[in-house]
């Protein structure tokens, strides 16, 4: 069963690849998160969990989401974990959730996709993403071989900045940086309630007909990048960039 959570559509995107190659039942998990359900669920095929990296390892939302969910039958997991640029040490944090849960590790995949982090970084243009996300459909139907096959994935070969950047570049980001105060919406605003509806965590609400952002925030990007107006912005960070949702291509 192939399990994800997106904030942009990156992770979604190799998830259907992913059901579409193994001819598997796929999950989205942001209903759960956003009700606040556990999961429980059942499969006779190996898990393949996919998700963001946020600050160099999976997003602490989706290994939330793992840690309080009940995954029975299959015991063996592989994880393809999408990112702008590298990932860091983010597959030892994987293996380690995985004896957390009395799963079988077989492997960490790191998936460069299209910068969509648009509170800090530039987005590629259009051009630019498509390129980047066939050269990431390329790599992942290989890694989608292994995984039919039942084999572990190429481990990747860590050095100390990889260890440092999962581990106290990623606690000092989500203690500083991951805050929604920053978020703020123009006069383009319509009002329309799309990021309220697809907030994971509940944080953006409507009030008289204004968008206000809570405390709860996990930096996903859904609500700016989703914006039909284009009327949010973070900070002085998001001025001017092209915001990015990954296309379809099916």
């Amino acid at each position: 069963m192939i399990v994800y959570f997106t904030g942009t559509g990156n992770s979604r995107y190799c998830a259907e690849l992913l059901a579409e190659t193994l001819s598997d039942e796929i999950i989205d998990s942001r209903p759960f998160i956003k009700d606040g359900i556990a999961a429980e669920l059942i499969s006779e095929k190996p898990w393949v969990f996919v998700g963001p990296v946020y600050a160099w390892q999976m997003a602490r939302v989706f290994v939330d989401f793992i840690r309080a969910g009940s995954f029975s039958g299959n015991r063996k997991a592989y994880f393809v974990i999408t990112c702008g640029a590298g990932i860091g040490s983010a597959g030892a944090y994987m293996e380690a959730l995985c004896k957390e849960k009395g799963f079988e590790y077989m492997g960490t995949h790191e998936a460069i996709m299209p910068e969509n982090y648009v509170a800090m970084f530039p987005v590629p243009d259009e051009e630019k993403s498509r390129r980047i996300i066939n050269v990431a459909a390329k790599r992942l139907e290989k890694r989608a071989e292994l995984i039919k096959k039942g084999e572990s994935l190429p481990a990747k070969k860590l050095g100390g900045k990889d260890k440092l950047l999962s581990g106290a570049v990623n606690k000092g980001f989500y203690k500083h940086y991951v805050k929604a105060k920053k978020f703020y919406t123009t006069d383009k605003c319509t009002s329309c309630g799309k990021c309220v509806k697809l907030c994971p965590l509940n944080n953006v609400s409507m009030e008289n007909g204004s968008v206000k952002w809570g405390e709860n925030c996990t930096h996903c990007m859904a609500c700016i990048c989703y914006c039909p107006a284009e009327a949010i912005e973070y900070g002085k960070a998001s001025v001017g960039k092209r915001r990015y949702k990954c296309p379809e291509y099916k």
